[in-house]
């Protein structure tokens, strides 16, 4: 949608798509879905779908739709939730069909005929405090008050969170994150 590819922005020209009009900026988008896109063959030279694949039900056809539009050359950029066993039901709330490991998904874009030119994890630098998390989920049952809101992060832990995120930034730009 239009505000998660905000950085994106620049001279180039940038279609965002959308299930819901409301996740797209007036003037920017198209409202459509992942699995049957309303672009031409070959239209796009860069591909971002940013937290979308696993809200497809049928993540074959979502990747062969992807793949469709861009053009040969073109670069796909992918991110998608991480780890099967951190399956909670802040998932079920926003509507995610599966997470992923690293090979599941390189394997997915490989069968879409793509070539992966680099796979790594994010947030590595904060993952012991999403284990933290996941582990109090399971211990004491959902986060939040029980109407699909998720519980605040005091602003202490996260500005935390953001100063290790902002380090690992500067990480991923040599090497892959493990996990």
């Amino acid at each position: 949608d239009g505000p998660s590819v905000g950085w994106m922005r620049g001279g180039h020209r940038r279609i965002t798509l959308d299930l819901f009009p409301r996740g797209l900026t007036p003037g920017e988008g198209v409202c459509g879905s992942a699995e049957a896109l309303p672009f031409a063959d070959h239209t796009f030279d860069v591909v971002a779908a940013f937290d979308v694949v696993e809200h497809c039900d049928r993540e074959t056809l979502a990747m062969a739709e992807l793949s469709r539009v861009l053009r040969p050359g073109g670069r796909m950029l992918l991110s998608v939730p991480a780890y099967q066993w951190a399956w909670s039901d802040h998932d079920v709330q926003a509507g995610h069909h599966r997470r992923y490991t690293r090979p599941r998904l390189v394997g997915l874009a490989e069968r879409s005929g793509l070539v992966v030119d680099r796979a790594t994890y994010a947030f590595g630098a904060v993952f012991p405090f999403f284990l933290a998390e996941r582990l109090l989920r399971r211990i004491k049952g959902p986060a939040g008050d029980g109407d699909g809101r998720l519980t605040p992060v005091p602003d202490p832990v996260q500005r935390l969170l953001l100063r290790l995120s902002a380090a690992e930034q500067r990480v991923l730009r040599r090497r892959d994150v493990p996990f």
